[in-house]
């Protein structure tokens, strides 16, 4: 039988807007204010997040379970296999010491800590989103930073509010492309449309790191830094997004960022006295080495780059889904899927959230374990850990260590992720989106935030896109608005909200070794990632209404 979502359960839009924040509220007080590890806030979260399904919206018991299972199994396999496989590599690295050895090489580039971050943080974070996004951007450049003398919480930080302007073209543009498939709108429409709002923070991005780790006196002396690396990755970002599609705009850009600071390092570097606090951050030496040496240093990552790239591609991933003529009689042994019992086609979303009959919700896991971004990491890892020289005996020890290690931060995600789904299949979180589709003339600036706390529930843009973007589309038109316009709002909104989720700060503290400051990382970006999110609701709401940023608006 299925069950049909209703919005306001309570019969009062205040009170049943008020219900559908417990979850959240709950998540987020354990964390930032009563500081309860990361993990036991989870599992209070869930609890809630059961609760109000059950008992406010009146959903079945044994659903609502199974949606928590559906959410808890996603966490483990792609986003767990991810975080997972990008450790171990860490690790082997850090074994034969070639870590240090990577650390002294981006040094001798730059060994100014300010342009440091701006080099890893914001340049080659985004080229690894365009890759492969789910977090591994934050794991990979949080732990470079750290070995760059970077303290962990900082570390963390930095690397979250850099991840914000490449993730709605992440993993080659799936965000864009689901929007697009979830509400009928042009892809290369949407394309465009968000290549004319995140450009101008593509600007900011990089200043803005810049200024929440060093301060103004700091970002005064690396401003031609900061602007290379802002214009070098914002024109690209408008003219691949406006005249290609969204599918390599983060690859192209953060290749001409990285490219262009390189270029700028070699002519020019900082002559200002600034230097960071001793509390701040602890300065390793920096050594000398042979050139073998940092090749050596540098070819793991260099393969784990290459293998992401090839298993971004939409060539390898349709061969290794099964979906090529050579691999679809395997298919059912290389990506099997599973339909969730109790869930898959039960749950069915009604006007204005979804259109009038409107398809039941599907619940499908896909075991794509070949295809798998994870998979790439950890072939990419083998590969490395040979040419390391590592025993298979090592590799397997190697291994069993980094699961201990990380044993905390997969249960973590896979409760985060079981409440984000309990959130999205019980309504609560549409209550919450209606709450600011209610806001009138100004909806063109709180639609954005919608989509940043899409975001901030959920952990994805693409999931945040595939939740409120009929949503978006449907009050757009009612209110004479571009729908176009509105959802890639949804979208260019929501990538502010990806530094506060759980799912990407608990990415952050175990790929810096901080687990269980999780409360410390939110209460350090949450600020920032309000006031960005707040910013591009601006420029949308001028865009939708004041010339001549109305004429921004693709038609």
């Amino acid at each position: 039988m299925v069950w049909t979502q209703h919005y306001d359960p309570l019969g009062h839009p205040v009170l049943s807007t008020v219900v559908a924040a417990v979850p959240v509220v709950t998540l987020l007080g354990c964390l930032a204010g009563l500081r309860i590890r990361v993990h036991f806030a989870a599992a209070l979260g869930l609890a809630a997040a059961l609760a109000v399904a059950v008992f406010a919206y009146r959903m079945p018991p044994a659903m609502s379970l199974a949606t928590a299972l559906y959410g808890a199994a996603y966490g483990v396999f792609p986003i767990g296999w991810i975080i997972l496989n990008v450790i171990f590599l860490y690790q082997l690295t850090v074994k034969k010491a070639l870590f240090e050895v990577l650390r002294n090489s981006l040094a001798s580039v730059t060994p100014d800590p300010r342009i440091q971050v701006i080099l890893i943080a914001f340049s080659f974070g985004a080229f690894i989103e365009g890759l492969a996004g789910f977090g591994t951007p934050v794991a990979i450049t949080g732990a470079l930073l750290i070995q760059l003398g970077f303290r962990p919480l900082q570390a963390s930080c930095l690397a979250l509010i850099a991840n914000t302007a490449p993730v709605a073209f992440g993993s080659l543009g799936i965000p864009i492309t689901t929007l697009s498939q979830v509400t009928g709108m042009d892809a290369l429409a949407l394309s465009k449309m968000v290549g004319r709002q995140l450009p101008f923070f593509s600007l900011i991005v990089p200043a803005w790191v810049c200024l929440a780790f060093a301060g103004w006196r700091g970002l005064r002396g690396v401003w031609p830094a900061v602007l290379t690396a802002g214009m070098a990755f914002a024109v690209p970002q408008f003219l691949v997004s406006n005249f290609h599609g969204p599918w390599l705009v983060d690859i192209v850009s953060g290749a001409c960022s990285i490219g262009a600071l390189v270029v700028l390092l070699r002519r020019w570097q900082p002559r200002d006295p600034w230097q960071p606090a001793a509390a701040a951050a602890a300065r390793p030496a920096t050594q000398l080495h042979s050139r073998a040496e940092i090749f050596r240093a540098w070819r793991p990552w260099v393969l784990l780059t290459t293998f992401l790239f090839i298993w971004g591609l939409p060539a390898a991933k349709n061969f290794l889904d099964g979906k090529a003529a050579w691999t679809a009689p395997v298919k059912v042994v290389i990506a099997p899927e599973f339909a969730m019992p109790g869930l898959h086609e039960l749950v069915q979303r009604s006007p204005p959230v979804a259109p009038e009959n409107s398809p039941p919700e599907n619940a499908v896991f896909r075991l794509n374990w070949l295809s798998a971004t994870g998979t790439g990491i950890l072939f990419a890892a083998l590969l490395a850990g040979a040419l390391m020289k590592f025993t298979a005996r090592e590799l397997v020890r190697a291994y069993a260590e980094t699961f201990w290690r990380v044993r905390y931060s997969l249960l973590t995600i896979a409760a985060m992720l079981a409440l984000g789904n309990v959130t999205k299949y019980s309504g609560t979180d549409a209550t919450l989106g209606l709450a600011m589709a209610r806001t009138g003339a100004w909806y063109p600036f709180f639609g954005t935030l919608l989509g940043w706390l899409g975001v901030a529930l959920t952990g994805s843009d693409t999931a945040s896109n595939v939740l409120f973007g009929s949503l978006q589309k449907i009050t757009a038109e009612q209110a004479g608005l571009s729908s176009i316009l509105m959802g890639a709002a949804n979208s260019a909104g929501g990538v502010m909200g990806k530094m506060i989720d759980a799912q990407s700060i608990v990415v952050a503290s175990t790929a810096t070794g901080f687990h269980g400051q999780e409360g410390a990382i939110l209460r350090g970006v949450f600020w920032h990632s309000l006031a960005l999110a707040t910013l591009v609701g601006i420029l949308v709401y001028l865009q939708a209404t004041v010339p001549p940023f109305t004429g921004m608006v693709v038609k």
